[in-house]
């Protein structure tokens, strides 16, 4: 089956979920998440946030970010420690499968993710989410 998305017209659709924290509930997050196509084990998904994101990681796969507006901070937990990194527009990152990973986005970011499923969200705040394994 053939899918074409216009980009545009799906980013245009959503809406600016300002103040996100990993508390957000599910309520809040409507119209500013969306998942726009199946691919593969996962799916094509959009969204657009300020604030910070929960930790999530996905077991089964890695996953694609493409920042498509703003900026964002990506944090990575590693066996040694977190890791951030500063993102801008144009930017695309592969986040290994497994790890821990959140966005912070004080000023706001529109991203385009390849999710594989099940992902695993945190609805709390803490620091280190490897003390739960």
């Amino acid at each position: 089956m053939l899918t074409i998305l216009d980009m545009n017209a799906e980013f245009a659709k959503l809406k600016m979920l300002r103040g996100r924290t990993p508390e957000t509930p599910e309520a809040d997050r409507q119209g500013a998440f969306a998942r726009l196509a199946p691919y593969r084990d996962s799916a094509i998904n959009a969204a657009k946030f300020s604030g910070e994101g929960p930790w999530e990681r996905h077991v089964n796969g890695d996953e694609i970010v493409q920042v498509v507006d703003g900026a964002a901070t990506l944090h990575v937990m590693f066996d040694d420690g977190p890791q951030s990194y500063a993102l801008k527009p144009g930017m695309v990152i592969i986040v290994p499968q497994g790890k821990w990973h959140r966005f912070e986005a004080p000023d706001g970011v529109a991203l385009m993710t390849t999710t594989p499923q099940p992902t695993q969200h945190l609805t709390f705040r803490i620091d280190d989410p490897r003390t739960l394994d």
